[in-house]
C-alpha cells in the first residue's frame, strides 16, 4: 500500500488552519490575562448585592415588634411567640 502524496488543497488550506489557530490561542491569551488581572484587583470589587452595608437608608428593614415564631422551632416555645401574625384589631388598633 503506497503512501498518497499531500494534495494541492490540503496545503492552501493548512495556512488558514495555522491562521485560526493562532487567532483561537491569542483569544485564550487575552481572556486568560483578562481573568488574572480581575482576581489580582478583587480587593476592588464591590458590588451592590455583595454589600449589605451600601443599601440607602429606607431599605433597611427593623426587626418585627411581634415576630411570628414558626411551629416547631426553638423560638415557638417562648411565652410571648405567637403561631400567627398579628392583625391591627388585635393589637388595639383600627381595623
Amino acid at each position: 500500500m503506497a503512501l498518497h502524496p499531500e494534495h494541492e488543497l490540503h496545503r492552501r488550506r493548512s495556512g488558514r488552519n495555522i491562521g485560526l489557530a493562532l487567532v483561537l490561542a491569542l483569544f485564550v491569551a487575552l481572556v486568560f490575562g483578562l481573568s488574572v488581572v480581575k482576581i489580582k484587583q478583587g480587593d476592588l470589587m464591590q458590588g451592590f448585592d455583595h454589600r449589605p452595608a451600601s443599601l440607602p437608608p429606607a431599605a433597611a428593614v427593623a426587626p418585627s415588634a411581634n415576630p411570628v415564631a414558626a411551629p416547631g422551632t426553638p423560638a415557638a416555645a417562648l411565652p410571648q411567640a405567637r403561631s400567627t401574625p398579628a392583625t391591627p384589631a388585635a393589637e388595639g388598633g383600627q381595623p
